[in-house]
């Protein structure tokens, strides 16, 4: 492999520094204004501009506390409670998807009690937002994994074929698989595809139901991951965690990631028994 390997920094002016891992961030942040201002189901939203807006500001802080104390109380509980003030150190990593996904559904929940009580309007649903915020999700994980890539970080593990694996700057010695580009391309670009497909199809389908389209985000991601968690290295206080017969040993990524199938099978299953239910009546 070439020695060249590309900046984080994607350019410095004077003591500031703009990180490709935070364009990316910002990129999907303002993608997300516009899927909820502009987009069929953001436009299908019943709140005005600015309530979109507040309502945006909350998941965003969802996503990012959620993503933080997931890593905390997941990935390294031990580390933080020894040293607490090291919570607020987030520009040294440790951010969690599953941590991230339990923030953005609290922020939801939050926001649509707070507006009910203040605007007495309960048209607004907590499905109606999560079905916006899964088309919005893989391109954070496309980008976000990219960035992963770039700061030579959360890469895979040895590879024993040699063609399909790099020797990352921060770990010359050992040719690893790019895990990154793996959830990068699946995690993100193909499953943000299969959302918006499926989207639009459940839109015109007389069956469709909010809710549906979240379930389905849960159990495709949560299968996606558990698989590309064979091709990544496990975090290293944590390593494999369970070893079942038949499987191999899981990772904490894998057993979040059978938790999120579970949770949106289930999420399916009632929503599936509430639309009969309904058409009965």
């Amino acid at each position: 492999m070439s020695s060249f390997w590309p900046s984080p920094i994607l350019f410095q002016i004077g003591p500031l520094s703009i990180h490709w891992y935070g364009l990316a961030y910002a990129i999907t942040f303002l993608l997300a204004y516009f899927i909820f201002h502009h987009s069929r189901p953001g436009r299908a939203l019943p709140l005005d501009e600015n309530q979109k807006d507040n309502l945006l500001i909350a998941l965003i802080a969802g996503i990012i506390l959620g993503a933080r104390f997931g890593y905390i109380i997941f990935y390294n509980a031990a580390y933080y409670l020894a040293d607490p003030i090291q919570i607020l150190a987030v520009w040294k990593g440790g951010l969690s998807f599953h941590g991230g996904v339990i923030g953005t559904a609290i922020a939801a929940l939050l926001y649509i009690s707070w507006h009910r009580r203040k605007h007495h309007d309960h048209t607004v649903s907590f499905f109606q937002i999560t079905d916006i915020a899964v088309l919005i999700t893989p391109i954070g994980i496309f980008l976000g994994r990219l960035g992963n890539f770039i700061n030579a970080e959360l890469y895979g593990r040895i590879s024993p074929d040699t063609r399909f694996c790099l020797n990352f700057p921060s770990d010359p010695a050992n040719c690893r698989y790019p895990s990154q580009l793996f959830e990068s391309a699946t995690e993100g670009l193909l499953l943000g595809i299969i959302m918006f497909v499926l989207s639009r199809h459940l839109h015109r389908s007389s069956s469709d139901k909010p809710g549906q389209l979240s379930a389905i985000f849960l159990i495709l991601y949560g299968i996606i991951r558990f698989v590309n968690e064979y091709f990544r290295e496990p975090d290293a206080q944590l390593g494999f965690i369970a070893n079942i017969p038949g499987i191999s040993a899981l990772t904490m990524g894998q057993i979040l990631s059978a938790a999120l199938v579970l949770a949106g099978a289930i999420m399916w299953i009632l929503i599936r028994k509430t639309a009969r239910r309904e058409e009965k009546n």
